[in-house]
């Protein structure tokens, strides 16, 4: 079969077959949790830290998984075994876990209560490294909407009720076209975008906004165990705007592309690229034993 495969509700499937019913309410409420895992050379890097978080995500929201983790790491390497087989040897995967309540029966007439029966599934698409070139060969472009961070869904949920996003996103492609929002907390200062954790670098520290208001990013965590290995100084604390206008390299770390460089936040320059930056890439590339620049920006 050419087909990618996908696993929903205990069944694999090929992947053009898996869908969500109209009641369900992932998408009746938006009511999803997920997390994404990438491949290195056909193989899941760092599993058990995009599980755990997963379970956790799944705790905080009142959803549960009956799989065990060993039952849902078999489905998954199934899954990455046959998808990897139709796409280029050079190639990777993203492999997304999501889960909801499940229907919402009086949606559609039936008897079923949120939560009687949840859904749970998997599935993969080859990582758009076409998508990804453009930031890691120019830089990231960054602006913040007029709007403060709206949810008050606990951001180490990683999930999809994403409204706030999604309106952020709009404002910014109009006002600066070819940039990405970087949201506000409450209080002015700087938290994430929707898809990556934010950095930025002053005097040979790496600063990231206090991890107690970010997405607990598994990708953050490989950016802090680099810099414990290497001895570069990393600090959690408050990232007004005037701090990261004058910072001296900004990133942005995410599962996707790992780490990226900023060259702009609202239209102000940011030196870019940086010694950091290039340093932490090559220390990137050395723990996955891939060069990851090389292999997104490789036609």
């Amino acid at each position: 079969m050419t087909e990618p495969l996908a696993f929903l509700n205990g069944c694999v499937v090929p992947q053009s077959h898996a869908h969500l019913a109209l009641n369900d309410a992932g998408f009746v409420y938006g009511a999803t949790v997920t997390d994404l895992c990438r491949t290195f050379r056909h193989r899941l890097y760092r599993w058990a830290d995009h599980l755990a978080r997963f379970r956790q995500s799944c705790r905080s929201a009142y959803l549960e998984v009956s799989l065990d983790d060993a039952a849902i790491l078999h489905r998954a390497e199934e899954l990455i075994a046959h998808n990897a087989s139709v796409i280029g040897a050079t190639a990777d995967l993203a492999l997304v876990l999501f889960a909801t309540p499940g229907p919402v029966g009086f949606y559609l007439g039936q008897a079923i209560t949120p939560g009687d029966q949840p859904t749970f599934g998997m599935h993969t698409f080859p990582l758009p490294f076409a998508r990804y070139r453009p930031w890691l060969e120019q830089g990231i472009a960054l602006a913040t909407p007029s709007g403060r961070a709206a949810s008050n869904v606990d951001p180490h949920i990683k999930q999809r009720s994403r409204m706030h996003w999604w309106l952020a996103e709009q404002e910014v492609h109009r006002t600066h076209p070819g940039a990405q929002a970087l949201l506000l907390d409450q209080a002015g200062n700087v938290t994430e975008t929707a898809a990556a954790n934010f950095l930025l670098v002053k005097n040979g520290v790496v600063v990231s906004p206090p991890r107690e208001r970010i997405l607990d990013g598994v990708s953050l965590r490989v950016v802090a165990e680099l810099c414990a290995r290497f001895g570069i100084p990393m600090e959690n604390r408050e990232l007004s705007l005037d701090a990261c206008y004058a910072a001296d390299e900004a990133m942005l770390t995410c599962t996707s592309y790992c780490i990226a460089g900023v060259r702009s936040l609202n239209g102000r320059a940011i030196p870019w690229p940086g010694a950091m930056l290039g340093r932490l890439v090559e220390a990137w590339n050395a723990e996955v034993g891939v060069d990851i620049r090389q292999q997104i920006t490789m036609p």
